[in-house]
């Protein structure tokens, strides 16, 4: 990352809160946080506040690298990133990694904190029938778990060391600078530890694991898809994600996702369906055997004498999708009318019709204003095709005119010079 340097900002306020000097050393700085955090710790009827405070105070200045930023730039350089950043982690962690056990640890939560793993997210694409009449999926997952032979530890003594080259951080921020107000930082993994900010002998290295702490493991796992799940819903396995040491595990989570249906739109708790009639179906009465999604089959008809008309809707109650957790009750199903006319009809067709279809309106004409009129003829178009070409030549004309009046002088233009 470059930057200019920043200005400078409050880097005194640290010390202060920890009641310590600016040359204190690192013994004072950790004698004035232990003796300060057991007075302020909230389990003990502290202020949380000033425990918070006091444990970001520290976890500045007890790292050299952000001591030097924060005191030669000051608490503005950190929260902009310099120094690996001023972020908080959470003091509780800090406090037990500090005493190496919380001794207020006895009934209280917060002394057995863990830092919670990743969760593991997964798609799970499901058919719409599988979603109307429930279904279960064996899937087979690979996840890390903790060594069985070294319980995690990662070496055959169980012991092991902290970092020297990232001071048990794992992670290595080194700064530059390039020239006169200008700097460069750049914050990477320790590479002598791989980030875990411990260091195995390795002669001392788990045989099974091999100082990794985890091995791989194959696990199967059964997923219930209710009946009714919408598309996007979560199915979570907690505790199923990788494990590693000192670490609550996270959750494996299942995201369901609809398959796309070639017959069926949902929408919530309803379906949606297209039918297409012919115009004497639409006129005359129709019926047809439907399939539903539980391979049921529905008779759907018309009533004596009902006429349906264009992009018509008709609805048929409970026999939509299924409703999550309410398995006996359903939505509706709806069905969407297209009514295909015929491209032409014969004269004998049309007096046919004529004679059975309700009366044209008559025409309020006079034939003296027929007289004056002027034929026109009706041809076929796609008016999509239509206003696509003549969006097309609007724009080759526009582009044409450009040139003439600007893009052509500007060029001519250019080209003296």
């Amino acid at each position: 990352m470059f930057g200019r340097a920043p200005k400078k900002s409050d880097n005194t306020r640290y010390y202060e809160i920890l009641g310590v000097s600016k040359n204190a050393s690192p013994e004072d700085l950790k004698k004035a946080y232990k003796k300060a955090a057991i007075k302020n710790h909230p389990d003990k009827g502290g202020d949380p506040e000033k425990f918070k405070e006091l444990a970001h105070a520290y976890e500045v200045l007890s790292d050299p690298e952000k001591r030097e930023v924060y005191d030669q730039y000051g608490e503005d350089a950190l929260k902009e990133g310099m120094g690996g950043g001023g972020g908080m982690h959470d003091p509780f962690d800090i406090f037990q990694t500090f005493f190496n056990s919380d001794p207020f640890s006895r009934g209280s939560s917060r002394g057995r904190r863990q830092r919670r793993g990743e969760d593991v997210v997964h798609p799970l694409k499901v058919s719409l029938e599988d979603l109307y009449s429930g279904t279960t999926k064996k899937l087979s997952l690979s996840r890390n778990v903790i060594c069985s032979k070294c319980s995690g530890k990662g070496s055959k003594s169980g012991a092991s060391t902290k970092c020297s080259g990232c001071q048990g951080t794992g992670m290595k921020v080194t700064i530059r600078q390039l020239g006169p107000g200008m700097i460069q930082q750049m914050q990477h993994p320790c590479n002598e530890c791989k980030g875990t900010g411990e260091s195995i002998n390795d002669k001392d290295r788990c045989p099974q694991c091999k100082g990794e702490k985890v091995v791989p493991e194959k696990k199967v796992l059964e997923v219930h898809v209710e009946k009714g799940m919408q598309n996007g819903q979560k199915i979570t396995f907690p505790g199923e994600a990788d494990e590693a040491p000192d670490t609550a595990t996270g959750d494996i989570v299942f995201v369901v996702q609809q398959k796309e249906h070639p017959k069926f739109k949902r929408k919530h708790d309803d379906l949606f369906v297209e039918h297409t009639l012919s115009l004497s179906e639409a006129l005359c009465g129709f019926q047809f055997i439907l399939t539903h999604l539980d391979g049921r089959q529905l008779l759907i008809k018309s009533k004596p004498g009902e006429v349906i008309k264009p992009d018509q809707f008709k609805a048929i109650d409970d026999e939509g999708m299924t409703m999550y957790q309410r398995p006996f009750m359903r939505g509706k199903m709806y069905i969407h009318f297209t009514v295909e006319f015929p491209d032409s009809l014969s004269p004998d067709q049309v007096k046919a019709l004529e004679g059975i279809l309700p009366p044209k309106p008559q025409s309020q004409l006079t034939d003296m204003e027929l007289d004056e009129c002027e034929e026109t003829t009706l041809h076929d178009v796609n008016i999509e095709e239509e206003m696509r070409r003549k969006q097309a030549a609007q724009q080759e004309a526009y582009e044409e005119d450009d040139d003439m009046h600007g893009g052509g002088a500007q060029r001519v233009q250019c080209a003296q010079q």
